[in-house]
């Protein structure tokens, strides 16, 4: 994990002027910092062994010195806050931009799920706060402070400068060798946070059906299982700060002792001035603090680097081009789309999926898709939808997502009525329209006024279905596209959308179906069997 990461400012440029600006403030406020321990040194030196009269002057100068400092300081806070604003804006725009480019299938070119982006793009980069206001300013000061101050106190006595110089790098060697650690407990800690997400979300769209069957309960024990985990992932983070910091501060305070010790002979020999052992003992210290500061700021700005480099990690996934449109004669239901030698590979998986699969979708025909769990059918349908690029193969020809009409495997719907999630892909429906998809889809149990929640929260499993079946059969696409329009239907329901998609298909339709079921598969004119083993083509036409 990189103190600074460069693509940052790639991806957050407009951050870029408030961080100059607060680079420019911690030279200014080095400057002050050395002033100041000239001032007070020279003035306690004049006071007390010259016995000087303190003048005005020199009080009103130490003044305006300390005032300086507390404005810049004030300065820091507010360019940290604005540049942590500006950065965290930034990335969540190119983020959310970047997952919808990516299309559903890929999220956004990983195995990352909507909770786990989600919790990214919240709480995750929440998190830049603690970098942006306390581990940046810290780290611009651990870089320019102690090459300042131990070059004005080799000037000023050369002994202590060397003294200075040898036992500063033993305070980031250590702050790194523990910075490992933290970066990879960071890591850890945001996983389990996505975990716990993802599986909140699960449970909480899930809970009507949990309770109807009693599950409820069940699942109480396993939000508590990962919560536990993210309990155990922050107190191992918290416990290793609190050791590391304790470590950095020893090796700090120790170092600051050795010079005080050797300044303090020389002083009790004669063999260094007053005025310049009180500037170099003034001043050590201040060699050192800014790197104890990063290191005690570094474990509150893990989690916001964890969380910018899974950002910047989604962000450097390329998006799969938008597949050119040829111009097709005529409607596109005159025309034949064929999927031809199909092979999708995945990130941790051995074996493609699908694999070699070749199939048509013909107009005025119901071509049913089938095969076992994970063997690629549905990334078959994100392929032809162009949410995904095949590793091999070709579609001819590209359909416009004007042409197609798509139920996916899990269907959401938006809060409002059920009317107005079905006008989805056609805002401006009639009610004729909307009426009949409704009685396509078998939506006979659900009025189409009545009012959803979010992800169709008031409904049961197979009437969101039969909502989504009738979104994507209102617009009368030329190609049907649909992933298991009858699971969770009963027998009646199965035959009315089973009848429809006959009569969509003798409209001149193609239809393009995956299901299991076997009235779906007795209706079907064509079925493809996808097979998920490597040692024989897919798509076997039976």
């Amino acid at each position: 994990m990189r103190p600074f990461d460069p693509r940052l400012l790639r991806y957050a440029r407009r951050a870029a002027l408030p961080i100059a600006v607060l680079a420019a403030l911690g030279v200014a406020a080095t400057a002050l910092v050395i002033i100041q321990a000239r001032l007070l040194a020279t003035i306690i030196a004049d006071t007390f062994v010259d016995k000087a009269t303190l003048t005005g002057v020199a009080l009103a100068a130490l003044a305006a010195v300390a005032a300086g400092r507390a404005l810049f300081a004030w300065a820091e806070q507010s360019c940290a806050h604005r540049a942590s604003a500006t950065a965290k804006s930034q990335l969540r725009r190119r983020l959310l931009s970047h997952a919808v480019r990516s299309g559903p299938g890929s999220q956004s070119g990983s195995e990352r799920n909507v909770a786990e982006l989600t919790a990214l793009a919240t709480t995750g980069l929440d998190a830049l706060d603690g970098y942006f206001t306390g581990y940046l300013p810290a780290l611009i000061g651990a870089v320019v402070v102690p090459l300042a101050v131990i070059a004005t106190i080799a000037v000023a006595d050369p002994v202590s400068g060397l003294v200075v110089a040898v036992t500063l790098p033993l305070v980031p060697v250590f702050g790194a060798l523990t910075g490992l650690a933290a970066g990879r407990q960071a890591q850890e800690r945001l996983q389990a946070l996505g975990t716990l997400a993802h599986h909140f979300l699960d449970v909480v769209t899930g809970m009507t059906t949990l309770r109807v069957f009693g599950r409820a309960t069940a699942q109480r024990q396993q939000i508590a299982n990962v919560t536990d985990r993210y309990r155990r992932a922050t107190m191992s983070a918290l416990r290793l700060a609190f050791l590391s910091s304790f470590a950095v501060e020893l090796i700090a305070t120790m170092s600051v002792a050795l010079v005080a010790t050797e300044v303090g002979l020389r002083l009790a020999y004669g063999h260094l001035g007053l005025g310049t052992g009180l500037f170099v003992l003034i001043l050590a210290p201040e060699a050192y603090l800014p790197l104890r500061a990063a290191g005690a700021q570094f474990h509150a700005a893990t989690d916001g680097l964890a969380a910018a480099g899974e950002v910047f990690a989604v962000l450097e996934t390329p998006v799969p081009a938008p597949a050119p449109v040829p111009a097709l004669p005529g409607r596109l239901d005159a025309t034949v789309i064929r999927l031809e030698h199909l092979t999708v590979r995945h990130e941790g998986r051995a074996e493609p999926a699908p694999h070699d699969a070749t199939l048509t979708i013909a107009p005025g025909r119901i071509t049913v898709l089938t095969g076992p769990s994970g063997c690629g059918k549905t990334t078959l349908l994100q392929c032809l939808l162009g949410f995904r690029e095949p590793d091999s193969g070709v579609i001819t020809p590209r359909a416009s997502p004007n042409d197609l009409g798509w139920l996916p495997q899990h269907p959401t719907l938006f809060a409002g009525t059920v009317a107005s999630n079905i006008r989805l892909g056609w805002p401006g429906a009639p009610d004729a329209a909307v009426q009949r998809a409704a009685r396509e889809a078998a939506l006979d149990d659900v009025p189409l006024d009545r009012v959803v929640g979010e992800g169709g929260g008031g409904l049961s499993a197979g009437q969101l279905r039969r909502v989504a079946l009738a979104r994507a059969l209102l617009p009368h696409r030329p190609v049907l596209v649909l992933d298991e329009p009858t699971a969770g239907l009963d027998a009646a329901r199965e035959a009315t959308v089973v009848a429809s998609l006959r009569f969509r298909a003798v409209d001149g339709a193609a239809v393009l179906v995956v299901s299991h079921h076997p009235a779906v598969i007795a209706a079907a004119d064509d079925v493809v069997s996808l097979d998920a083993s490597l040692e024989e083509p897919a798509g076997v036409l039976v």
